[in-house]
């Protein structure tokens, strides 16, 4: 009895060994790589896959992710023979396991001989500044060598990145000093187009007041030349209409004079008052148109002006 339970026990255990090595659970992305007997059979997938067992084996197992692998870093020498240390970096992913597998032993070792080597052929036709500032340009070189050997790998290169450059410290000491001199030279330019726009400004400005100030110093002549011409022809119109009320009061006057009927006799009889008013004043002589004389003398009031002369003092001429 107890023989048979130890047998029970033994082949329970073998059946229990042989379901284990049956059964492969495989990650997502990721695949096995199945040998059958030495000999490729098969690629297992994610999930649960059966295999042979003491028959089948797992020869490799491989992520299908993409994987990022560190270059050493590379002392090479420029063109221009400057010793500059790069590092590099490259990303990967695995797209056929089987060639991956099989095409080469190693193919991360592989990467990383080959893009050692195309560092040292890129850079030595480059000189430091075109080096410096050509990571793109090392980056894509360095993909396209990479792409040409990995494609029979099974290996596609996704992305060659240029981390950083060490030139030596003598030559960073000298492009620190050629930085420095060229921000200054920039804030010098800046300083001085500052400068130049501010007094293009201020110009601007002075120009602008210069021509508001004349323009009001011509409005104001305007207004002021205006100003006069109006004043000069109120006083020209006040003129005219004094004039024009003169001339209309002695007009008036005349049509009443004519209207009143007045002879000559009343007109010598005025013209008689008149002289006798003028022979009583300061003035010395007088002097009075023949015609005058005549008029006056056939009335016979000449006499009685010589009279009032002669007291008064006044002499009378014609």
């Amino acid at each position: 009895m107890y023989i048979q339970y130890l047998i029970f026990l033994v082949i329970l255990i073998i059946v229990v060994i042989v379901i284990l090595r049956s059964i492969r659970i495989i990650p997502q992305q990721s695949v096995a790589i199945v040998e059958r007997l030495g000999k490729y059979n098969r690629t297992l997938t994610a999930g649960v896959n059966m295999i042979v067992p003491f028959v089948d084996r797992v020869a490799r197992r491989l992520d299908l992710r993409t994987q990022q692998v560190n270059i050493p870093t590379q002392e090479v020498i420029t063109k221009d023979n400057v010793k500059i240390e790069i590092e590099t970096v490259f990303f990967y992913t695995v797209i056929d396991p089987k060639q991956a597998t099989y095409n080469i032993l190693n193919f991360v070792q592989g990467i990383q001989n080959i893009t050692a080597s195309n560092i040292r052929q890129v850079v030595g036709h480059m000189e430091l500044d075109e080096t410096l500032s050509g990571r793109d340009r090392i980056s894509f070189e360095l993909r396209t060598s990479l792409d040409e050997v990995t494609e029979t790998w099974g290996v596609r290169i996704d992305r060659v990145e240029v981390i950083d450059i060490h030139p030596p410290i003598e030559i960073q000491a000298s492009m620190e000093k050629q930085m420095k001199a060229e921000r200054e030279k920039r804030a010098n330019i800046l300083q001085a187009e500052g400068e130049r726009q501010s007094a293009i400004l201020r110009a601007e400005g002075e120009k602008q007041a210069v021509i508001l100030r004349a323009e009001a110093e011509k409005e104001a002549n305007v207004r002021r030349a205006e100003g006069v011409q109006q004043a000069l022809i109120l006083e020209a119109n006040g003129r005219a209409e004094s004039i024009r009320l003169v001339a209309a009061g002695e007009r008036n006057r005349i049509e009443m004079i004519a209207a009143a009927g007045l002879n000559e006799n009343v007109l010598a009889f005025q013209s008689f008052e008149a002289l006798t008013n003028m022979a009583q004043g300061p003035a010395s002589t007088i002097f009075i148109p023949s015609d005058t004389v005549n008029v006056l003398g056939s009335i016979g009031a000449i006499s009685k002006v010589f009279q009032a002369a002669q007291q008064g003092g006044g002499q009378l001429s014609d």
